[in-house]
């Protein structure tokens, strides 16, 4: 079978075995235990080193390192804007912590490599897959390729046992990661996360100041009753508001019908009987209210409840609401009628609460009527409707100049030293993704757009590493032996120690925020998914984003570093 699809499908037509590849990594990344699973990026390299060492077919370069290197631009653009917040003083205590676990992630590694007398090729692969930074692998196999005095033939050795090394230290190091994070430390320290992590949210939210946050993931409702009680009627729109914002509700008149008009109302507008309003609220405040009682009989009336709706992104960017927290920005005129149902921040949904500050780039997503969400938005910053045009004028440009940086080199003790056109990629997006978020009007890459360049642009790198790494995979791992594995999952461990002492007892972050931290200064997705299973809250994912923007830049860097460090 292998013989018939290689000779007459994979080796003439090789982009087959690409999507094939791909196809089975990502089902086999699929397969978990509880939150814990290999991932796709992980899947897909297993999937190309067991198929490449069945059908031995060589796949071009040319096309891994295009998409390695989109991926890095991707990868930079999307925690750019995050990467440059955590330079500023509120971020510095996370970014520390991030670079103390990276330092000794490389020191551990280094050591390891020097002990183990492995060379280019499974240092990188040590520290890529202990440390769990799949970017490494790409920066690492650049850096061997412009290492002097190696032949192509010990070029292709060394770049393969970057792949050998990853493929043996990552599975471990991840579950290592999510267990230590999420149990171990907790339980050392007789921590109980989802205590304290509830206890934690109480005290960042404060609901008597201001109910919607508490409610902000509800879903918003329109209602439409007659006005028939005694107390309402004589009242002003504003008065009436105003009234549920005391008990701690939200709840808006949006229209008004009298005498079977829509008539135009400000807030100084008189209620009076047999007045139809529609009512907008999230749906937990309306059922507290009991509006049947307290305003009167609920009716069907389309018109009244037919006028546009909307759900908004915005990027903040005015300078005026930027830094207030979210209790701040829902006190604001422009804001009565309008909700924020979401929140994201450096590409990923970000766990809000009463106390956040709206920091520039923060993308809101805003619901309520059409005449009130659009200046409420361009109140905010600039409103991005939906659309899944992709800005390939600025992506393309982007990726060039940062390729054009990276061919860029020095010569240290002999040894050429660059960022590689795909570091390069990398500096060039945190670049362009800061200015993206600081001026939201050009640059724009949809969701989608992100993902395909970011994640599948990983995994099919990481796919053709494996499937050129497949024939000499047994050869590699019998050179790599035991000690690869065992000194990989220290390697994994100490950097977390180091960096959850270092934050416990020295800067004193709060439990639960410290697991974020270093499950983000380590890059480890699942370990943050553990870590807020345990739990049961999203608390500690506000310590994960800016340590995840800063680690993915230094990670990625040191797998050309130990590379120069091992020559």
């Amino acid at each position: 079978m292998w013989t018939f699809l290689t000779d007459h499908v994979f080796r003439p037509h090789p982009e087959l075995l690409v999507f094939i590849t791909v196809a089975i990594g990502f089902f086999a990344g699929k397969l978990h235990y509880r939150s814990i699973a290999l991932g796709a990026v992980t899947g897909c390299l297993v999937a190309g080193l067991v198929i490449g060492a069945q059908v031995k077919v060589q796949i071009d370069g040319t096309v891994k390192n295009l998409f390695f290197t989109l991926f890095l631009f991707a990868l930079g653009y999307k925690v750019g804007p995050q990467f440059f917040r955590g330079l500023r003083k509120d971020g510095l205590p996370q970014v520390l912590n991030a670079v103390i676990v990276a330092v000794t992630g490389l020191l551990v590694c280094w050591l390891f490599a020097s002990m183990l007398g492995y060379g280019p090729g499974l240092s990188a692969g040590l520290l890529s897959g202990a440390l769990t930074q799949s970017a490494a692998i790409g920066t690492a196999s650049d850096a061997i390729a412009n290492l002097p005095g190696l032949s192509a033939a010990q070029v292709q050795q060394q770049q393969n046992l970057v792949a050998v090394g990853y493929a043996v230290c990552y599975p471990l190091g991840t579950i290592l990661c999510a267990v230590l994070l999420a149990n171990v430390l907790p339980k050392l320290y007789h921590c109980d996360l989802a205590a304290e992590s509830a206890e934690l949210s109480k005290e960042l939210d404060t609901p008597d100041d201001d109910p919607d946050t508490r409610n902000a993931y509800e879903e918003s409702v329109l209602r439409a009753y007659t006005v028939d009680h005694d107390e309402l009627v004589g009242k002003t729109i504003d008065q009436f508001e105003q009234d549920q914002k005391q008990h701690g509700r939200r709840i808006y008149i949006t229209r008004v019908r009298r005498g079977g008009t829509i008539i135009h109302h400000t807030q100084d507008t008189v209620l009076q009987r047999g007045d139809v309003v529609a009512v907008s609220a999230l749906r937990h405040d309306l059922v507290d209210f009991d509006a049947r009682t307290n305003i009167g009989p609920e009716t069907d009336d389309v018109t009244l409840l037919g006028y546009l709706s909307e759900t908004m992104r915005v990027v903040a960017s005015n300078d005026h609401e930027l830094g207030r927290t979210i209790s701040e920005l829902r006190q604001q005129p422009f804001m009565v009628g309008v909700y924020i149902d979401k929140l994201y921040r450096a590409g990923s949904e970000y766990p809000y609460v009463l106390a956040t500050k709206v920091e520039r780039g923060d993308t809101l997503i805003l619901t309520g009527p059409k005449r009130l969400v659009d200046p409420a938005a361009r109140a905010i910053g600039v409103p991005v409707p939906t659309s899944f045009a992709t800005d390939m004028v600025w992506v393309g440009l982007g990726t060039f100049l940062g390729g054009c940086l990276g061919i860029l080199a020095v010569t240290v003790g002999g040894v050429p030293i660059s960022l590689s056109t795909s570091g390069g990629a990398l500096i060039m997006g945190l670049v362009f993704g800061w200015l993206r978020g600081k001026y939201p009007t050009f640059g724009h890459v949809p969701p989608g757009a992100q993902w395909m360049m970011d994640t599948l642009g990983l995994c099919v790198f990481v796919a053709i590493v494996g499937l050129n790494a497949g024939p000499s995979f047994v050869s590699g791992l019998k050179q790599a032996g035991w000690g690869l594995l065992v000194f990989g999952a220290i390697a994994t461990v100490i950097p977390l120690i180091v960096g959850f002492l270092f934050g416990h007892y020295v800067q004193k972050i709060r439990f639960p925020i410290l697991m974020g931290v270093l499950a983000g200064g380590q890059t480890t997705t699942a370990a943050i998914g553990a870590v807020n299973e345990t739990s049961r809250s999203q608390i500690p994912t506000l310590g994960y984003t800016i340590p995840y923007a800063i680690s993915n830049v230094l990670l990625t860097i040191w797998g050309a570093v130990i590379v120069i460090l091992n020559h």
